[in-house]
Parts: structure tokens; sequence; C-alpha cells
């Protein structure tokens, strides 16, 4: 597990899915001082993703940022080391891949993975999807069975992975993943002040889009 090792807020931004105009405007309007933990899912989805995974990297060396593993880095780096028949069909249908290409994909698989699975602050969590209830490991793809089960040992845990239309709370846990390559937003939450800052996502997806996705991923 990562912690941080000064005192400083933190925001946790939810899914940027290759948003970068999003990211870019939404770190300009966080305090410079504090720390930015981003909570997985930065590729696919979006039309800008090389120059996101760019911008999240250099953030990420300066020392301001924290990446996590997200499923969708995940299936990426799973993909790119199978190099089956099956893995060629799901580099087919990536997103990423087909932006960038095979030959940048793989300059970037080592990066993607190193990403941790989860970070720590006092009292807080961030994780991608949740934990896993049967053994509480990091699960990048659970939904229902996490929400059902948190018990509080970690204090709040802040997830993306699960769109909505706004940052929601359920219990203690608390979801900020926006909808930004849906039209929706793109949010960051501080656990320390439980302040919200959000700027728009993707304006040209139509609503109908974020509905569909939002409807498929509940139970």
């Amino acid at each position: 597990m990562t912690s941080h090792t000064r005192s400083c807020h933190h925001w946790v931004i939810g899914d940027v899915h290759g948003c970068a105009d999003a990211l870019e405007l939404l770190v300009a309007r966080l305090p410079a001082g504090d720390k930015l933990v981003l909570c997985g899912d930065v590729i696919n989805r979006g039309p800008e993703i090389r120059r996101t995974m760019e911008l999240a990297w250099g953030l990420v060396s300066s020392g301001r940022a924290i990446w996590l593993m997200g499923n969708h880095e995940a299936d990426l780096v799973a993909a790119l080391r199978q190099g089956d028949w099956t893995a060629q069909r799901a580099l087919a249908g990536c997103d990423t891949y087909r932006q960038l290409g095979d030959r940048h994909c793989r300059l970037w698989q080592e990066r993607l993975e190193q990403l941790p699975r989860t970070y720590a602050g006092e009292g807080w969590l961030a994780t991608h999807a949740g934990f896993n209830p049967d053994s509480w490991e990091p699960d990048l793809s659970i939904r229902m069975p996490f929400w059902q089960a948190y018990d509080g040992r970690f204090g709040e845990v802040v997830i993306g992975h699960t769109p909505g239309p706004q940052v929601r709370r359920l219990g203690q846990i608390v979801m900020v993943d926006t909808g930004a390559c849906y039209g929706g937003e793109l949010s960051a939450y501080c656990p320390e002040t439980r302040a919200i800052h959000a700027v728009y996502g993707l304006q040209e997806r139509r609503l109908s889009s974020f509905n569909q996705e939002l409807a498929g991923c509940l139970p």
C-alpha cells in the first residue's frame, strides 16, 4: 500500500478516460500544493488518450500525483503480456491500442505495470473499484459485493469505476466517477475536507450514452 509522507490535502480524481482537456482544466483549478490521486482508468474511451497519459505521467514524475491502476490499465497490460490470439483480439478492441499503436503501447507497458492499486491517507484510502470481501484485497472490477459488505476497516474508501451524475456517498464509500467521457463531469474529491471540484467532460457526447453506461453498471 502506498501512503503519503507529508501533511497536505489530497484530491482524488475520478476516471479520466482520455479526456485530456478536462484533466488539464481540473488540475489548474486545484491548489498547487495539494496531492492528486488519479483513481485509475486514465486510458481508453476518450479522444485524446495519449495526451491524457502524458499529462498524468508528467504529474506523477513531478511528484504532484499518484496514478492508481484501474481495470482498463490492467486489461491493457495483461493483453500486452500474453501475445496470443485472445490478447490480439482484446488489443484490437482497445481504444488506447488503436490510438497509440503497438510500439507506443509497449513503451508505456513498464510504467503501467508499476501502477499501485491503493493509496492510503489518514482515515481514508483510494482505490479504483473496491475490495473483494472474501480476501479484502483490491479488486479492480468489483461493485455490489463490495458496496454491500464494506465494514469500514480502511476508513473512508474513495473509488471510481462506476459512473454517476455526481460525486455520491454510500456509507463510508465515496464514488468519484462522474462520467467525464460520456458528457458528464470530471470530478475531484478532497477526503480531508469533503470539498468537491468538477469541470465539464466531453460535451459532444449525448446524455443517452451516459445513461446507457450507467444502466449497464447497476444490478
